[in-house]
């Protein structure tokens, strides 16, 4: 397979950074050194890397990874807590040609161990500590060739089917033919939860990520003088776009791993953070916090995404900081971002979710394809430069949400494919889109999209469940709280030491607020299916006081 070289005549050559049209996730930081190498780009405790620091780093990691042959398009994971190696690995391995598989921290080794199985990762980063505890699931692997290891320890890798690399070797520097790269090349797989079985990758290329950059860096105004907090995990769509806009923009990420809302309030104050991005679950415990002093004097803005924001929740932040300026977003992992409402129509509007963000259309279409009249309801469908590349090696899920759209054009012969959301919204007269509803039964808590099933395999797993039934219910604070109702297998099964087994197995976000046993079997739907909405509705109102 051919390769580029990092001083040859390939004008996308990951490493020489020369062209300052961005076009290649990877230019993002690399282009911002080229133009102010001694500024800041990276803080994490009491470290900083500017941006010339980075791109050495980065160089070199791409570099590292060439020389050990990952081949064009191979994957690589990254199962780290945010740090600077998550960073350099994320974009150094699309500068090098690969595509980089973020993976949530806090999911557990086999659910970490299906992801890699899952896109057939060649090299894994992750830190000795989460290695020990890994290990094993590592063994199935089987495409898995290379573990770099961060952090202190020197593990024994006699035996291993794969080699084991320290993180230092991997920026000691190394020159290597690199693979040409261009912006519909696949650049990332972020794996997100779907309406049934196990996680899907949705695939990303350069171009999506670089758009969505530039998009939301111009409508939030980023600039070179700005720092962001980087709250949320990222492996979210959100998460990364903090480092992908702050990078198009020259600016600085802050990396927070934090572990209490008093936390994320002390980060802002001592970093004197300009623009802060969260979900609802954390703007809700933040709004009942005394805010520091100050504040609002260098918080520029704070956004929302990963759902609604409550009324009360929005006004009191509002209060709290009256010269910052809100943004609600609405985005999609399937096109990385979607719409989003100027801070100047909150006031008229604190329950729209916007509209279209530039370089995208939004459409509002009936089940046969055609659009909905004003204040119709309809499904949410994004067509434009960020829709992705489908979800890895599912092609029937990649049909249900990448559709071709009705040609506008009668001449054009090649269809245009959108995603189609599976949310519910409508569109008033002047334009701005509203929120209703999610059509399938995905849990929405805390930011995260969690597929029933993944709850309900692991009850199974216990082999004291006969039948088990997972969904969510409005909550608060959370969004929506999982539930689950069992029958018991064989004789008496208690619900308490239940949720003690499933709390060893899933993340916290994923355990149930309450697993309740009921003699079996459970209802069924008109297709013999076990009916989660009907078990729900026997539950609304539980966590957000309306029921009697």
């Amino acid at each position: 397979m051919p390769h580029g070289t990092a001083h040859g005549d390939n004008n996308h050559s990951p490493i020489a950074g020369t062209a300052m049209t961005t076009t290649l996730l990877h230019e993002l930081p690399l282009h911002a050194a080229a133009r102010h190498p001694e500024a800041r780009a990276l803080t994490c405790g009491d470290l900083t890397l500017t941006y010339g620091d980075m791109a050495a780093r980065l160089r070199a990691f791409a570099g590292a990874l060439a020389a050990r042959g990952l081949e064009r398009g191979e994957r690589v994971g990254i199962y780290l807590e945010k740090r600077f190696e998550f960073v350099v690995a994320a974009f150094g391995a699309p500068a090098a040609g690969g595509v980089f598989v973020p993976i949530n921290p806090l999911l557990k080794p086999e659910q970490v161990g299906y992801i890699l199985r899952d896109c057939n990762v060649r090299v894994l980063v992750t830190s000795a500590e989460r290695f020990a505890f890994l290990k094993d699931h590592l063994l199935q692997c089987h495409d898995l060739r290379r573990v770099v290891l961060t952090g202190s320890g020197n593990p024994d890798g006699a035996g291993l089917p794969f080699a084991l690399d320290a993180w230092p070797e991997m920026e000691a520097g190394a020159e290597a033919a690199l693979h040409r790269v261009i912006d519909t090349d696949m650049a990332a797989i972020l794996y997100t939860s779907g309406s049934t079985g196990r996680p899907k990758g949705v695939v990303l290329s350069h171009r999506n990520l670089v758009a969505g950059a530039k998009s939301v860096a111009s409508y939030l105004e980023n600039r070179p003088e700005d720092s962001l907090l980087a709250a949320l995990p990222l492996s979210f769509d959100a998460g990364f776009s903090q480092l992908t806009t702050a990078f198009h923009a020259g600016a600085r990420v802050v990396l927070l791993n934090y572990l209490l809302p008093r936390d994320v309030l002390n980060a802002l104050a001592r970093e004197r953070i300009t623009g802060l991005t969260a979900v609802p679950p954390l703007y809700i415990q933040l709004a009942q916090q005394k805010w520091p002093e100050g504040i609002t004097g260098h918080l520029r803005y704070f956004a929302n995404t990963g759902g609604r924001m409550p009324l009360e929740t929005l006004n009191a932040l509002r209060s709290a900081l009256p010269q910052t300026r809100p943004y609600l977003m609405y985005g999609l992992t399937e096109a990385f971002r979607s719409t989003y409402l100027p801070p100047e129509e909150v006031d008229r509007r604190p329950d729209s979710i916007g509209k279209a963000i530039s370089n995208a259309e939004i459409l509002v279409l009936r089940e046969d394809g055609t659009e909905c009249a004003a204040n119709e309801p309809g499904e949410l469908v994004h067509r434009g430069a960020l829709v992705g590349m489908g979800y890895w090696n599912d092609p029937e899920k990649t049909a249900e949400r990448y559709r071709p759209l009705p040609s506008r054009e009668a001449g054009l012969v090649l269809p245009e494919i959108a995603v189609f959301s599976g949310d519910t919204v409508r569109r008033d007269e002047e334009g701005y889109l509203y929120f209703i509803g999610r059509r399938d039964e995905m849990i929405k808590t805390s930011g995260y999209r969690i597929s029933p099933t993944e709850i309900e395999e692991v009850l199974y797993a216990t082999r004291e469940v006969g039948e088990a039934a997972a969904f969510g219910i409005p909550h608060p604070q959370l969004g929506q709280s999982v539930m689950a109702v069992v029958t018991a297998r064989d004789g008496f099964l208690d619900g308490e030491t239940l949720l003690r087994r499933v709390r060893e197995q899933l993340p916290a976000y994923m355990v149930p607020v309450r697993i309740e046993v009921r003699p079996g079997p459970l209802p069924r739907n008109p297709n013999g299916k076990i009916d989660r909405k009907g078990l729900a509705a026997q539950f609304q109102g539980l966590f957000d006081g309306s029921r009697p």
